[in-house]
């Protein structure tokens, strides 16, 4: 009867330790770490760092900002350090220097307008060859210049015709010179573009000169900062770069006005 008793409480606490294992949640299982052979430490929950990529759009962004930020002139801060006014007057000297050499020298010749204002040098001063003699278109082909009133200014015509890059060889007649004008090939206007950037990368040399003129006497200067020092040569380079992009500008509208290119 006490071996029955017993039978019955042992299957009792069996049931009743099965049922509270039920409502325990399962322990999760952690990782081990070994130390040596045949040791266990204690467990050590691994962590695997996180490793951020950047996007597409944030790399563009990244090279976008990569560049130098644009450098703000501030004519007041220059005009303490050095005469601005003079070095941009000497800037725009070169830039209205390519522009008359362009009116000049670099035209199709479908009218007289490019001889009219050609200039003569005589006697150590400079003339307009129509201040000199009447200009008359006698034909398409041919340009005459009547150099009646002075006649003692016809070597110093034909020298500046021929010498004026538009390929004109003037033939004389007394104080009559007859100018040909050869037929505009594809050929000339390639060869005028190709003088526009001659004439272009005289007057950037001439703009960096200057540039570089003023840099070198302001690096001399030691009654100013250091730091003021390189803002003020930064402006400078800035100040230059404006007007090489407008003579820059100038040349591309003339080479497509001579290449007959309508873009």
């Amino acid at each position: 009867m006490l071996r029955i008793t017993n039978v019955r409480i042992l299957s009792q606490t069996v049931r009743a330790v099965l049922a509270l294992a039920a409502e325990v949640p399962p322990t999760p299982r952690i990782a081990t770490v070994v130390n040596a052979p045949g040791l266990l430490s204690a467990p050590t929950p691994v962590v695997q760092p996180a490793r951020g990529y950047a996007k597409s759009k944030d790399k563009k962004k990244e090279k976008k900002g990569a560049g130098g930020a644009k450098v703000h002139i501030n004519e007041d801060q220059l005009a303490e350090v050095f005469d601005v006014a003079a070095l941009r007057t000497l800037m725009e000297r070169n830039v209205a220097t390519m522009k008359d050499d362009y009116i000049k020298n670099l035209s199709l010749r479908s009218a007289t307008g490019a001889m009219e204002t050609l200039k003569v040098t005589y006697e150590g001063k400079d003339y307009q060859l129509q201040e000199l003699g009447q200009i008359v278109r006698k034909n398409p082909k041919t340009v005459v210049v009547n150099l009646v009133s002075f006649p003692q200014t016809i070597p110093a015509v034909l020298q500046a015709i021929q010498k004026s890059g538009m390929n004109l060889n003037p033939q004389q007649d007394g104080t009559t010179l007859f100018v040909p004008v050869p037929k505009v090939t594809r050929e000339h206007r390639e060869g005028l573009a190709k003088n526009a950037k001659t004439l272009f990368i005289k007057c950037r040399d001439a703009i960096k000169d200057a540039q570089n003129g003023q840099i070198k006497k302001l690096k001399k200067q030691t009654d100013i900062s250091e730091d003021l020092n390189h803002q003020v040569q930064a402006q400078i380079t800035a100040i230059a770069n404006e007007y090489i992009k407008e003579a820059e500008k100038m040349m591309e509208i003339k080479q497509a006005e001579l290449l007959g290119d309508k873009s």
